[in-house]
């Protein structure tokens, strides 16, 4: 199937699979998310997804096949009226509704759809090849599934206007202002995305779990004040849980000397890689 599906360790690995057209988008890669990504949500084993392209089609992927008579292509209303109804199918909404972190690890151009899926991603890893388009305007339509609206929450309206009127957005650029968290040389793109992957495994798998809800569901609600009261019921969901109780007990054990460490796993380069360009502070 084009949408590959393996597991390392408690990481599940998706990959973008048309090495001949470029990984070109097609309707089997939005059937293979809900299978694989229905499946990798039932298994406790996985902790996070890794998303990228095939290596072999020089790309993450290089959007719609346009190749397709039926790409772009509504044929009716009632075609669309259906379509719609289906909203929870869209590529987007499977990747963003995931109740796990997907990392995005972006090997090279990320074009049309291919560029709109990244921004469903939770984290962005980047290679120094990697680069962002938008050309749907030009064809004379839009980018599809919220995907201009997605990235202007990223980076801001003007620099998301920027991308969706055509203009390309590299992978130095991608990391400055905060697309890609992570930008490394092309070789150890996916050495970088599994220590992250890593590092989430070891945390509180319900943490994880709520932080990601907090802030997809969080950015919708209107006020900072209903955002703050449904994250107390959160908190304390996660106050009454296990994997709580085993991280409350274990900085309990832990000397006055010893909690900066504990609690700030993250800094270590051997927990997150070498090949990161940025220092811990700017990461904060």
């Amino acid at each position: 199937m084009p949408l590959l599906y393996t597991k390392q360790g408690h990481t599940g690995i998706l990959t973008l699979s048309r090495p001949e057209a470029r990984n070109c988008w097609g309707q089997d890669y939005a059937e293979g998310l809900i299978r694989h990504l229905d499946e990798a949500a039932e298994d406790d084993e996985v902790r996070s997804v890794i998303l990228t392209g095939d290596e072999a089609g020089g790309a993450f992927s290089a959007g719609a096949n346009l190749r397709d008579p039926n790409t772009h292509n509504t044929r009716s209303a009632e075609a669309f009226i259906k379509r719609v109804g289906r909203a929870r199918n869209f590529p987007s909404n499977l990747v963003s509704d995931f109740p796990k972190p997907v990392i995005a690890a972006v090997n090279g151009y990320a074009i049309g759809i291919g560029c709109i899926i990244t921004f469903c991603c939770d984290l962005i890893v980047a290679s120094e090849r990697a680069e962002w388009r938008l050309p749907q305007v030009a064809l004379g339509i839009l980018p599809n599934y919220g995907g201009a609206t997605r990235l202007a929450r990223i980076i801001g309206k003007g620099s998301a206007m920027r991308v969706a009127m055509g203009f390309p957005l590299k992978a130095d650029e991608a990391h400055r202002i905060g697309l890609a968290q992570w930008l490394v040389p092309h070789a150890k793109l996916m050495e970088q995305a599994l220590a992250v992957a890593d590092h989430i495994a070891g945390l509180p798998p319900l943490a994880v779990r709520m932080v990601k809800e907090s802030m997809n569901r969080g950015q919708d609600i209107p006020n900072i004040a209903d955002a703050s009261l449904v994250d107390a019921y959160r908190f304390m969901v996660l106050e009454m849980s296990e994997g709580q109780g085993r991280g409350a007990r274990g900085l309990a054990g832990a000397s006055q000397a010893e909690l900066p460490r504990a609690l700030v796993v993250i800094s270590s380069p051997a927990k997150l890689g070498r090949c990161r360009r940025h220092t811990a502070t700017e990461g904060s």
